[in-house]
């Protein structure tokens, strides 16, 4: 006779497996299609001379908006960075969102500046503007300073929209590092599209840490030595080189990084700029943006490139890493809440039928069935009711996928841009592979719970992000123009 907690063992492993079996599937597709997205980039890239575009007056002109609240400890040797960036069409603007700190006055000093008067055209509703500054140096002339009434990153960056004067907007963290030729390449997939246009694009974004910046610029690639940090750096290696790779090539695509991302602005106005009720502004603006064109039929893409365009720094202390963590699950859930209507809807194609039940399932449920899984799992252990030759069998195959998709990703890494060309980097990276699941990925989870519970608690904004903010920055040093 078959017991009731034997039928419970049962529903418990199975469903578990075939949890595990879907998700493993997912996986593999995502790796294997990701391949030829990343191949036909890196030879489209070889007939692409962005020389002639960066200093051409036809190039599409481009607005780099990045809001900063409390940044003082970096702001100039950021703002340095983004100066340094290779191309004609180009004005910067930064929003200081009514920043506590010294962040205006360390830019005023460092950038000669000086309070013109203005006209904004609010086509987004937004806090009041209290003044804008530019450079009474002409090397500084691309460089628009906005200060403002605090209202949060989202409303600094509809301010920003408001501000801003050219066809494409390119959203940034003030803190992130550009590639000089960075906005070269994030804007080639508006150019070179002949029939479906490009909505929004995105690009690789890698850990800053460890790095050696000097002057706001890059000078040499560094992997971290904590073991928090290099694991950090391998999570960001598979998200973007593999996942978002081919997300893009299904046109699937439901986020662009808020570290980097471009965006046809007249969209972005069109469905009303970032919402400022969510801690998940740019995964919800990218939805919103698709949502807007699916329901009127329009055709277009939303892309991604493998390049490393923008480095940032990320949480080097549990404490902070948890903080960043949960918010973005706030974020996910809030996302996926207000557009609700799209699961499974076949009118929304692959954005309803397939990108929204992934994250759904695979993004927002994952954390939740694993931890009951750990409570379930206890509590049958507690009451011996675990079938252990099951048990380890699952595991064993489960920690063994996982370990071969992000080899996978360290070897797609080392065979494209390879960014750590010291054996003993890629050695050090391989060999976080094997204590992630057992270290850092409980962190990740039980941050996901946390951000679920702050969600319920309707508990808002992220809370203070410590950083330790790039080093040698050198004021005596000017810039040479970039026209």
């Amino acid at each position: 006779m078959i017991s009731w907690q034997s039928i419970l063992v049962d529903i418990f492993q199975y469903g578990l497996l075939i949890y595990s079996v879907v998700l493993i599937s997912f996986y593999i597709f995502i790796g294997v299609y990701s391949i030829r997205e990343v191949k036909k980039y890196l030879y489209a890239s070889r007939l692409f001379d962005p020389k002639d575009l960066a200093i051409s007056s036809l190039a599409p002109s481009v607005s780099v908006i990045a809001p900063a609240f409390n940044e003082s400890k970096s702001i100039v040797s950021n703002v340095r960075s983004l100066l340094s960036v290779y191309y004609e069409n180009l004005e910067i603007i930064i929003v200081n969102d009514g920043s506590k700190d010294d962040s205006l006055e360390r830019l005023i000093e460092a950038y000669e500046l000086q309070k013109i008067p203005f006209y904004c055209n609010q086509r987004i509703k937004t806090q009041p503007i209290l003044g804008i500054y530019k450079s009474t140096n002409p090397v500084f002339k691309k460089l628009i300073i906005v200060d403002k009434v605090n209202g949060g990153k989202s409303d600094a960056l509809n301010v920003g929209i408001n501000v801003s004067s050219n066809k494409l907007i390119v959203c940034i963290d003030v803190d992130c590092i550009m590639e000089q030729n960075a906005i070269l390449k994030i804007i080639k997939p508006f150019l070179t599209t002949n029939t479906v246009p490009v909505v929004c694009s995105g690009g690789v974004v890698r850990i800053a840490n460890s790095c050696v910046i000097e002057n706001g610029i890059l000078m040499k690639v560094n992997l971290p030595d904590s073991f928090m940090l290099r694991v950090q750096t391998l999570e960001y290696i598979r998200a973007f080189l593999l996942g978002r790779m081919a997300w893009s090539r299904l046109n699937g695509l439901l986020i662009v990084s808020g570290a980097f991302g471009a965006f046809d602005k007249e969209i972005a106005i069109q469905v009303g700029g970032y919402e400022t009720r969510t801690v998940g502004e740019d995964m919800e603006l990218v939805v919103r943006m698709r949502r807007h064109l699916e329901e009127r039929k329009i055709k277009y893409r939303v892309t991604y490139i493998p390049d490393p365009l923008c480095w940032t720094e990320v949480p080097s202390d549990y404490k902070t890493l948890i903080k960043q963590r949960s918010r973005w699950m706030r974020g996910l859930v809030e996302t996926l809440f207000a557009h609700r209507r799209i699961f499974f809807n076949p009118s929304y194609r692959v954005l309803g039928m397939l990108s929204y039940p992934y994250w759904f399932f695979y993004e927002f449920l994952a954390p939740i069935v694993e931890s009951i899984g750990l409570f379930v799992f206890i509590l049958f252990w507690m009451f011996g009711m675990i079938g252990w030759g099951f048990f380890f069998q699952l595991f064993i195959f489960i920690i063994s996928f996982g370990y071969l998709f992000s080899a996978f990703a360290v070897l797609m890494e080392v065979l494209t841009y390879n960014q750590y060309k010291d054996r003993k980097d890629i050695s050090r990276l391989v060999g976080s592979i094997y204590l992630e699941p057992f270290i850092f990925h409980f962190f990740v989870v039980f941050s996901s719970i946390n951000g679920l519970i702050h969600l319920i608690q309707e508990k808002k904004g992220w809370g203070e992000m410590k950083r330790t903010g790039f080093e040698n920055e050198k004021l005596d040093i000017e810039l040479p123009p970039t026209n």
